[in-house]
């Protein structure tokens, strides 16, 4: 085809969305929520975050603008910004029934193939069957408490592996996640010395995922015509990011899943959370909606109960070199209920308030998905004499509600005292009611990674210093600065992380001792065909 032709073919392919978006046009049940002014035929797509800007921070002008309900539209697509707690709830969870499905995002969904996902799902059978299978193991404190060894023995190897090498502490961050989350899901056992291959994958697929979900970073979203644009065409890179994404996507959900089978075939019974399905309902065969929901319930996992707490942990170590005040606070309170000679364990937390608090900070300070992950009205609905069409996205600030002045005094500071209760005033609202999400769409995994996060904050709080790094003698600042993306992390902090004394060294080096590292599966990972 020569270029006139395909030129002539995709403005042939966007007269025809614009006639169809103009054509399916209804009488609306009254005005959009307030927004900037859109122009002809491309709405406000010069209204949507540049690349590379933190998207809650600029949707976040809207409510000072619009109010806490605003909207834009683009090439007839209506976004509406939810910008307090108050909205969210009154539609994400009241309304719950309009507003629990999901966008099709034509990159990262069906290019990349994230579609599949649990988080990507719309409210369809098919999502009620992963949940269905979560539910048993996950789906409160009881049936996660079953993993508070597991989550111990790896919080107390995470300490070990920052006292032996300070410098790759996010490395450190992600195995300890990446060694709970897969040997609870595929009884895979992470390398214990190295970098673990699938930990890799898996950190890979999901930092493309955070890319690749967020809305309006796509122009296929906005023109789904697109995505029949040759790979090879000018400015159709898009094209090869996705197909270089959807290789790695299909190995991080398809290789573990293949050695779990693998292993049940072979006679070799490795508790997990899919091998119990394959042992209660045998192992599906190849292409049937059950194998489907299985590998994929399983692998959405991963980001449920991991990248939280990867996430979570970065930005606690990187809030107590910022707030020494507040760790010594902790290591206090630590000290005079738990003694020397041991570690907190689980059974403890109800006993360290102080140390709950921080946790909870931690979650508002930066919460994980600053701006969620969009829903999606399956009806046509007003809300304040505000009119929301079907097949709207509706996204909320869950950063915006963190820092709300009317939830949270000095709202920017880190202060757990915040949810403790002082001289007669109350604790503010507990982050867990919304960072995890709202309705039918919370996170599944939010229990496992709250205990996991706590664990991880109570463990490195009673042995470890958190500073600044000193260079040449003098101390270098450390600012609090985050990365955009659906999943935000800390941009990447050098910090001084040193044991709080000679025997504190010593009660982290026990772990060898108690629980001596076995053989990672990386090696029989590799060898898997999928």
């Amino acid at each position: 085809m020569s270029f006139k032709a395909l030129l002539n073919t995709i403005l042939g392919l966007l007269a025809l969305c614009i006639a169809i978006i103009w054509v399916k046009r209804k009488r609306p049940l009254g005005p959009l929520p307030p927004g900037p002014q859109p122009k002809p035929i491309v709405g406000n797509i010069a209204d949507l975050p540049p690349p590379g800007v933190q998207d809650w921070m600029h949707w976040l002008k809207h409510k000072d603008l619009y109010g806490p309900i605003s909207s834009v539209t683009v090439m007839g697509q209506t976004l509406i910004i939810l910008n307090d707690i108050w909205t969210a709830s009154e539609l994400l969870r009241k309304r719950a029934s309009l507003y629990s499905s999901r966008p099709h995002m034509v990159f990262a969904s069906e290019m990349v193939g994230w579609g599949h996902a649990l988080s990507m799902q719309p409210y369809t059978e098919r999502f009620k069957a992963y949940r269905k299978l979560l539910k048993p193991y996950f789906g409160s404190e009881r049936a996660v408490s079953q993993y508070a060894p597991l989550q111990e023995v790896e919080a107390h190897r995470f300490l070990w592996r920052v006292l032996k090498d300070q410098d790759n502490l996010t490395q450190h961050i992600q195995t300890e996640a990446g060694a709970v989350i897969l040997k609870i899901t595929y009884g895979y056992r992470v390398e214990p010395h190295k970098q673990d291959l699938l930990v890799n994958l898996a950190n890979v697929a999901l930092e493309q995922f955070s890319i690749a979900s967020t809305p309006g970073t796509w122009l296929v979203d906005i023109l789904p015509a697109l995505k029949y644009v040759p790979a090879w065409f000018p400015g159709a890179g898009f094209k090869r990011t996705a197909q270089e994404w959807r290789k790695d996507l299909e190995e991080v959900a398809k290789k573990p899943y293949a050695l779990v089978q693998q292993r049940i075939e072979n006679g070799k019974y490795e508790p997990s959370f899919l091998s119990d399905i394959f042992k209660l309902n045998g192992i599906p065969s190849s292409g049937s909606e059950e194998e489907l929901v299985a590998r994929w319930t399983t692998a959405s996992l991963y980001g449920g109960g991991s990248d939280t707490t990867v996430s979570s942990v970065g930005t606690f170590f990187l809030a107590m070199a910022l707030n020494l005040e507040v760790q010594h606070k902790a290591q206090d309170e630590i000290d005079r209920v738990i003694g020397p000679g041991r570690l907190p364990t689980s059974a403890d937390r109800n006993r360290l308030p102080y140390v709950n608090a921080v946790v909870k900070e931690v979650f508002r300070w930066h919460p994980v998905v600053p701006m969620g992950v969009p829903h999606m009205s399956t009806a046509d609905d007003t809300y304040n004499g505000y009119y929301i069409p079907k097949g709207s996205l509706l996204m909320p600030n869950i950063w915006a509600m963190a820092h709300d002045p009317a939830l949270y005094h000095d709202p920017m500071a880190f202060k757990p005292e915040r949810f403790l209760e002082i001289d007669g005033r109350g604790p503010e609202t507990d982050p867990h009611s919304f960072v995890f999400g709202f309705g039918r769409r919370i996170c599944p995994g939010r229990i496992l990674a709250d205990s996991t996060v706590w664990l991880s904050v109570a463990k490195s709080l009673a042995v470890f210093e958190i500073s600044k790094p000193i260079e040449n003698g003098v101390e270098v600042d450390v600012k609090p600065e985050f990365q955009p993306g659906v999943i935000s992390h800390p941009v990447p902090y050098k910090l001084q992380v040193t044991p709080r004394s000679a025997a504190h060294a010593e009660l982290i080096l026990m772990v060898e001792q108690e629980h001596p590292w076995e053989h990672g599966d990386g090696s029989e990972l590799q060898k898997v065909p999928y």
